[in-house]
This record gives C-alpha cells, sequence and structure tokens, in this order.
C-alpha cells in the first residue's frame, strides 16, 4: 500500500519571516510593557473622539505635558457637539500654554465639522480635517477604526534608522524610513501595532541612552551591532535658529491685566496676549516702541525675556506703566495668556 504523499507547507521567504518575528516579539512586548495612558484603551474600541483629541494635542509635545490638558478638555467638553458648540475663545484659552496654537483654532474648525458629518474612517477622509497631517491621520485610522495605515512619527523613524543602522541623514531620509515601517505594517492588530511602536521609540529606543538591554528587537538591530545606536538617525548640520524683537506692554488694575486678541494670521493667532510690537529681525528703538504702546503714559522698561519657537528665538522687551488703556480688549488674569506673554507678565511684578 502506498503511503500517502506529505503536504507541503507553502515556502516562508525570508522577508517575511523576518517581519512576522519582529511583529510578534514587538507586539507581546507591548501586551506587557506598553503605556497606560488616558486617551488609550485596550481589549474594546477605542473611542475617536478621545483618540482625534489626543492625536492632535500631542503634535509636537510630549505626552507628560498633554496629560493635563487633555483631562481639562474633556471635563470642559466631553464629546465632539460639545466642543463644536464651544466658543472658540474658550477653546483657545483652554488650550493657553501648551503651544503651536494653530492646533487650538484647528481642532475647533474640525470639531464642527465632526459634529456635523461624523467621524470619518478611513485616513483618506481624516486628512480632509483642519489641523489633520499624514501622520495624524494615519494614527486616528490605525487605532479607531483598525485601518492598517503606516503611522510614523519621529519616535518610529528613530526605531527603523536603528534596527536597519539607516546612514542617510535626516531629512533626506525620511522617505526610506517610511518605507522601512510600511513595511512591517499588515491587517494584523493595526492600532496596537502604531502604539507599540511609539512607545518602544518614547520608552526604550529613546533619543539619548537608549535600554538596548530591554529592547525587544535588541537581537535583530542593526544600529546596536554597531556599537553606537545612539548615534541614529544621522542629522544634517542645523541652520542657525533666525532671532526676532519686539516689545510687550504691562498694564495692570486690582490684579488684572489689560489683554488683547492677537490678528487670526500669524503665530498665536488668535490668542489673548498683552499689547505689543510686531516681531522683527532687528531691535527696536525705544522711541519707536513707544509709539506702538496702547496709552500715553510714563513706560518704565522692566526687563526682557527670551522665548524659543519652532523657527526662530524672541526678545521680547517689557515696558510697565500705570495707565488707562485704549483699544478694543479686557481686563482678566494671566491664566488665558500663552507662555512667553506669561513671562513677560512675571517680569514686570
Amino acid at each position: 500500500m502506498a503511503e500517502p504523499a506529505k503536504t507541503r507547507r507553502p515556502a516562508v521567504d525570508k522577508a517575511t519571516a523576518t517581519r512576522d518575528n519582529l511583529r510578534k516579539s514587538l507586539l507581546s512586548w507591548y501586551d506587557v510593557h506598553g503605556r497606560d495612558l488616558p486617551w488609550r484603551v485596550r481589549g474594546a474600541s477605542a473611542d475617536p473622539y478621545r483618540v482625534w483629541l489626543s492625536e492632535v494635542m500631542l503634535q509636537q509635545t510630549t505626552v507628560a505635558a498633554v496629560i493635563p490638558y487633555f483631562a481639562r478638555l474633556l471635563e470642559l467638553w466631553p464629546n465632539v457637539e460639545a466642543l463644536a458648540a464651544a466658543p472658540r475663545e474658550a477653546v483657545l484659552e483652554a488650550w493657553a500654554g501648551l503651544g503651536y496654537y494653530s492646533r487650538a483654532r484647528n481642532l475647533h474648525a474640525a470639531a464642527q465639522k465632526l459634529a456635523s458629518d461624523g467621524f470619518p474612517r478611513t485616513e483618506a477622509g481624516w486628512r480632509a480635517l483642519p489641523g489633520v497631517g499624514p501622520y495624524t491621520a494615519a494614527a486616528i485610522a490605525a487605532i479607531a477604526f483598525d485601518e492598517p495605515a503606516n503611522v510614523v512619527d519621529g519616535n518610529v523613524e528613530r526605531v527603523m534608522a536603528r534596527l536597519h543602522a539607516v546612514e542617510e541623514a535626516l531629512p533626506v531620509a525620511k522617505p526610506r524610513l517610511s518605507a522601512l515601517a510600511a513595511a512591517l505594517a499588515t491587517p494584523h492588530r493595526p492600532g496596537d501595532w502604531a502604539q507599540a511602536l511609539m512607545d518602544l521609540g518614547a520608552t526604550i529606543c529613546t533619543p539619548k541612552l537608549p535600554k538596548c538591554g530591554l529592547c525587544p528587537w535588541a537581537g535583530a538591530c542593526a544600529g546596536l551591532a554597531t556599537g553606537a545606536p545612539e548615534t541614529y538617525p544621522r542629522r544634517a548640520e542645523k541652520a542657525a535658529r533666525p532671532r526676532r524683537y519686539g516689545a510687550a506692554f504691562r498694564i495692570e488694575r486690582a490684579g488684572a491685566l489689560w489683554l488683547v486678541r492677537r490678528p487670526d494670521k500669524g503665530l498665536l493667532g488668535g490668542m489673548a496676549g498683552l499689547p505689543s510690537t510686531e516681531w522683527r529681525d532687528a531691535p527696536w528703538p525705544s522711541a519707536e516702541v513707544l509709539a506702538h504702546a496702547p496709552a500715553r503714559a510714563d513706560w518704565a522698561h522692566v526687563g526682557a525675556v527670551r522665548h524659543v519657537f519652532t523657527h526662530f528665538s524672541l526678545t521680547l522687551d517689557v515696558y510697565a506703566a500705570d495707565a488707562e488703556p485704549t483699544g478694543e480688549g479686557w481686563w482678566a488674569d494671566e491664566a488665558a495668556l500663552p507662555t512667553v506673554f506669561k513671562k513677560a507678565a512675571r517680569l514686570a511684578v
């Protein structure tokens, strides 16, 4: 009697086997060591409102900085309908101190569209909303709707650069790093996969002093094999950050400050601020500065503050006076002010 033919398993190519091993080891690590975050839900469908809100707040901002603001915004506006109905000025005030204030304006505009049209389920649908770029759209689609999107932020770029010892420097290397990350993405647990990669970069594969001894990918990491994983990703030499100059005017009455609304267009657009000059590339002569003061008074120069924005550093001379302000404005405390104006307000105390 003839022996039955043996069933052959389909051959698995080396690249697929490597991918599957990397995915298995990282997801197993994430199941044990993934961060517990206020917007993260395990073992259940994620709330798209909380995911969207957190991802917008996390743009260029650390988790530690976002957590108290996230809790505050949820307390004020627990759903997208409440956020859409809120006055824009209230949203800007709740955002004060978190930075990158165009995010708050875009958040409010997007909330109105979401309240009217509902939440998109695809990456492309999220891209159509104000303030939602490629990374944010991919993250929301993966985490909230299980779309197998390629979610690539700075953490993921760093992990890919080290895993593959990519010698090209940023930003030129970005397309290659994105392609390397895309090669690991599959329809299996896309939300968990995106968050696992982020967590690996945020907690283990950190910019300085990476914890390689705790990394689930240590055995496969080409960067670690070089003996200097912290030197990846390679970076092009940065140009010097430009400097700009301006002046702010502080008027106080019964513990309140005279505040004005900044123009919608431009940095800190729509935010509350102290009256100020425009910010320009050269220091202001004192005679020109006082021509922009909000009142005629005996203005005293009380010092200067320096604040670093993404693309330039600002030196802001601060003037104070006991004066009767003119023009549109209101009296309030410093709580609604962005950080640079809080510095100026406190300097004049």
